[in-house]
C-alpha cells in the first residue's frame, strides 16, 4: 500500500530537510509526500521525480491541512524538522499538529537523528500500516465518555 507522508521544515531547517531526503530518497520512491507550502516548493524543485504535493504555507493553514489529514487517517508518518531557536508566528498550529500526530499514533520525527532512526527501520512501512486508522476515542475513552 502507498504511504502518505508529511514533510515539514521551518525556514532555517529546509536545506537540512532537502539534504536528508536526498540521503533517503529511495525509501520515499513509492510514497506520496505532502509538504507545507515553501517546504513543498523547495522539495519539488530538487526532487521532480518524487510525488510531492505542496499544501498551503504553514502560517496560512498548511499545518492545519496536515492535521486534518491525520484526523481523517490519511497521513501515515510525518517528518517535521523544527527550529527550536526561532519563534514561530504560528506556534499554536505547530503544537496542534504535533499533538494530533501523538493522539492518532502517527510516527513523527522532529529532528534529523530521530528521522534517521524512523526511516531506516526495516519495519517502517509495517509500523505505519499497523497504526493506520488508529482511533484516539478508544485510547481516551475516559475523556470521550466523561459526564459534563
Amino acid at each position: 500500500m502507498t504511504l502518505s507522508i508529511g514533510l515539514v521544515a521551518h525556514d532555517r531547517r529546509k536545506r537540512e530537510m532537502a539534504d536528508w531526503l536526498e540521503t533517503h530518497k529511495a525509501q520515499f520512491a513509492g510514497s506520496r509526500i505532502f509538504a507545507t507550502g515553501t517546504t513543498g516548493r523547495v522539495l519539488q524543485e530538487r526532487f521532480p521525480d518524487l510525488d510531492i504535493v505542496a499544501l498551503k504555507s504553514g502560517p496560512f493553514g498548511g499545518d492545519q491541512q496536515l492535521g486534518s489529514m491525520i484526523a481523517h487517517g490519511e497521513l501515515q508518518a510525518m517528518f517535521f524538522f523544527t527550529d527550536p531557536m526561532t519563534p514561530q508566528p504560528h506556534d499554536v498550529d505547530v503544537r496542534a499538529l504535533i499533538r494530533l500526530a501523538n493522539m492518532y499514533e502517527v510516527p513523527i520525527a522532529c529532528n534529523r537523528s530521530t528521522a534517521d532512526l524512523l526511516i531506516s527501520n526495516p519495519n517502517f512501512e509495517e509500523i505505519c500500516e499497523q497504526y493506520r486508522g488508529h482511533s484516539p476515542e478508544q485510547a481516551f475513552a475516559d475523556y470521550t465518555n466523561r459526564k459534563v
